[in-house]
Parts: C-alpha cells; sequence; structure tokens
C-alpha cells in the first residue's frame, strides 16, 4: 500500500515524512481493516513529523482522523459489517483495568494506545483499528467533512467540557483552526456568545460569518470579560492573556497536547477570584459517542480544504503556516 511515514523528525520545510510502500496490514483478533477514503491532518500530526511530540516507534505512518470503509474482520470482529463506513479516532486501546480505566477515565489510563502514534494510522491506503475504538459516522456528513470529526470535533467537544461554559455565557477563543471552529458552533448552538482572537485574518471571517459575536487579532482583548475560554494555539504566552480577560470565577482550558512555555504567571491579575486553568487530556470514547451525536443533531458545517493522499507534505506545511481555513483532509483516490 502507499503510505506516509515519519522518517527524521523536523520543521516540516525539511519534509521529515516519507512516502513510499509499505506492506498491506492485517487485522488481528478484534480488529478490522479499513480501505481507507479520506484522512484528516491533524496539528498532532505536525507536532509529530517536527518532533514536539517524540515517536513511539521509528516509521510510524500519522493520521488519526480516518474514514474507511471495512474490507475484512479479523478473528472475533463482529460489530461491523463489510462494507460498513467506519471512523478511526486518536484513543486506539486502553489497558481498561487502571484506576482511571476503572473509573470512567479512559482518557487517564496509564498505557494507552494512539492511532498515528503508538500504531499505524491513516496517512495511507489501509489501516486496522480495534472494533472497541471505532465509529459510525452520522450518515449526514459526507466523508471529507466527517474526517475532521473524529479528533478535531471530538477533543473540542470535551474542551468545551472542561471550560465549564456557563448558559448563555461569553466564551472567548484563541486559535481558530479544525478544533475550534467546531467547538464554537457547538457552543453557539447551546446558547454562548463566542468571542474568537486569531492571528490569521480568514479564520476570523470564518468566525464571522459562523456567527461569532467578535473576531480580534491573536494578541487583541476581548471587548468584554468571559466566563470562560479555550486556547486551541499552542502558543504559551497566550495563557496569561487568556486568564486576564477571564472574569472572576471563569475558566480556561488548554486543548493541545503540546504548548510552548507558558511565562511566569501574575497571581493576582491572572489566578486570584477563583479563576482555573485547566489542562484537556484526549478523551473517551464516551464523548466520541456523545459528540458525534450532537454534531449531527446541530448538524455542524465542518469548513474543509482538500488535498490529495500525494501532497500531505504540503498539506502539514500549510498547517504550520496558518495557511488552512477549518481542516485540511487527504483523499486517498
Amino acid at each position: 500500500m502507499r503510505a506516509w511515514w515519519v522518517g527524521k523528525p523536523g520543521p516540516v520545510a525539511g519534509h521529515p515524512l516519507v512516502f513510499g510502500d509499505r506492506p498491506d496490514p492485517s487485522p488481528g483478533p478484534g480488529e478490522v481493516l479499513l480501505s481507507v477514503r479520506v484522512c484528516g491532518v491533524c496539528r498532532t500530526d505536525l507536532h509529530l513529523a517536527e518532533g514536539d511530540l517524540a515517536p513511539r516507534r521509528t516509521g510510524v505512518i500519522p493520521g488519526h482522523e480516518v474514514v474507511g470503509e471495512v474490507v475484512e474482520l479479523g478473528e472475533r470482529a463482529t460489530r461491523f459489517r463489510i462494507g460498513e463506513r467506519v471512523g478511526v479516532a486518536w484513543l486506539g486501546g486502553t489497558c481498561g483495568h487502571c484506576r482511571f480505566c476503572l473509573r470512567s477515565q479512559e482518557n487517564l489510563c496509564l498505557s494507552p494506545t494512539f492511532t498515528g502514534w503508538d500504531r499505524d494510522g491513516g496517512y495511507a491506503d489501509r489501516v486496522t483499528v480495534n472494533e472497541d475504538y471505532a465509529y459510525r459516522i452520522p450518515e449526514v456528513f459526507p466523508d471529507e467533512q466527517a474526517a475532521p470529526l473524529l479528533c478535531a470535533g471530538i477533543i473540542g467537544y470535551r474542551a468545551l467540557a472542561r471550560a465549564q461554559v456557563p448558559e448563555g455565557g461569553r466564551l472567548g477563543i484563541y486559535g481558530f483552526g479544525g478544533s475550534a471552529h467546531l467547538a464554537a458552533q457547538v457552543a453557539m448552538h447551546r446558547g454562548a456568545s463566542v468571542y474568537v482572537m486569531t492571528r490569521s485574518e480568514e479564520a476570523r471571517r470564518l468566525a464571522l460569518e459562523l456567527g461569532a459575536a467578535f473576531a480580534g487579532d491573536a494578541d487583541d482583548e476581548p471587548p468584554v470579560p468571559l466566563d470562560s475560554a479555550i486556547l486551541f494555539a499552542p502558543v504559551g504566552w497566550l495563557v496569561p492573556q487568556a486568564l486576564r480577560a477571564l472574569d472572576r470565577g471563569g475558566t480556561l482550558a488548554v486543548a493541545g497536547i503540546h504548548l510552548s512555555d507558558i511565562p511566569p504567571l501574575h497571581y493576582g491579575s491572572e489566578l486570584f477570584q477563583e479563576r482555573q486553568l485547566r489542562s484537556v487530556t484526549a478523551n473517551t470514547r464516551a464523548d466520541g459517542e456523545e459528540f458525534l451525536r450532537v454534531a449531527a443533531e446541530i448538524p455542524l458545517r465542518p469548513t474543509t480544504v482538500p488535498y490529495r493522499m500525494e501532497d500531505a507534505g504540503r498539506a502539514l506545511q500549510d498547517l504550520a503556516a496558518d495557511r488552512i481555513t477549518g481542516a485540511a483532509v487527504l483523499h486517498m483516490d
């Protein structure tokens, strides 16, 4: 099969991904084999390629926003049928018996596996997935629009929960890419007012088109105190800025798996008066199932930019340079 894999991690301008042929995978017990139709391009893939996120093994194939068709069932795999459309997301497996799994916090599992980091992902013609960690995709979403739901959407949904947005509250969003533009739609559907701060002019335009109350530059102050905020940009210096924008009792959730260093915080202006700073770590399968149901009910309007499978390297370069509005998606055909 054709595939991209991580060669020597480094800046995307130096082409850290390698394109070539890899052996076709075979599904193990409880797994299904998918023929990949599309795969979303996530910022986590960029962190992996550039080495911000150290590869767990040599030659791993990135990609964890996969939409594919079941073409083979492994032994004891009974959840899906041949020909069924299936989604593969970031969380690829958990132990099921650690203290976190036992209390329904499998996103904090002590020995998890992740798609496109531990196990090969969707920058390839075929991929295997443990059937218990795959998703049925609502029919309302075509393949291209479904792909970003499987990580950007799910993580944004968990970030909303972690940000504790009050009913009718004011939500600030820092960075407005694939995840943020989906989380914003869910928040507005629930009655929140959304205030977007991002350096991309095109992203600011999209935010206003989707119904944001305000869209400013990354270092702009929102026009009102915020009840909650989510930091999607992997930029540590924005943390104190976002905390200062919070009203008393407000919560800032940091949604990325990687963040540059946070400057020293000033207690009085950035944390006092019960402001909270919280991280977001992966997701549970329950998060994914709930989000896909909500996404179909709204329904969400994913903004996507298509790329050919052969252009994965260019897609990552465009993502690094903020040239993508919405979410990039690789097409395998």
